[in-house]
């Protein structure tokens, strides 16, 4: 009986590290982000396409903020190891503006999943000479 308590100590690690590597940052869901603006990705189908909803907090504009649709990809490939890199453009729905997002979805190791992103948002100009100052 002393023998067989290794071997099974052995197998609870094995399986246990197995079960540890086979955790995955899903972008499905409800975000928050830290200036309160919040955002809500559907499903992302088996080529990486998703689609959902944008609701900032934040504008520089008078208009009254309404929540706005968005589309992106996640990447698929095989290198990704649970932690993909993404991409979405949000389409304002009270500005003439649009705005590219960028970033990696990573979990720490309790399980939290967290979204690192850049944006580059272009506003609308009235003509070329503006152009630039339409891009933040």
């Amino acid at each position: 009986m002393v023998q067989a308590a290794p071997f099974l100590l052995l197998l609870f690690l094995a399986l246990g590290a197995h079960s540890l590597s086979a955790k995955k940052c899903s972008l499905t869901g409800h975000w928050v982000n830290d200036l309160g603006s919040n955002m809500t990705i559907l499903n992302v189908n088996a080529n990486g396409v998703f689609a959902g909803s944008y609701h900032t907090a934040v504008t520089a504009t008078s208009n009254e903020i309404k929540v706005s649709p968005l589309q992106g990809s996640q990447q698929r490939g095989p290198n990704q190891k649970g932690q993909p890199t993404f991409g979405f453009t949000v389409n304002w729905s009270f500005s003439d503006s649009i705005t590219v997002f960028t970033g990696q979805c990573f979990m720490d190791d309790e399980g939290k999943e967290t979204l690192r992103t850049m944006w580059l948002l272009r506003s609308r100009v009235e003509n070329i000479k503006n152009d630039w100052k339409a891009t933040r």
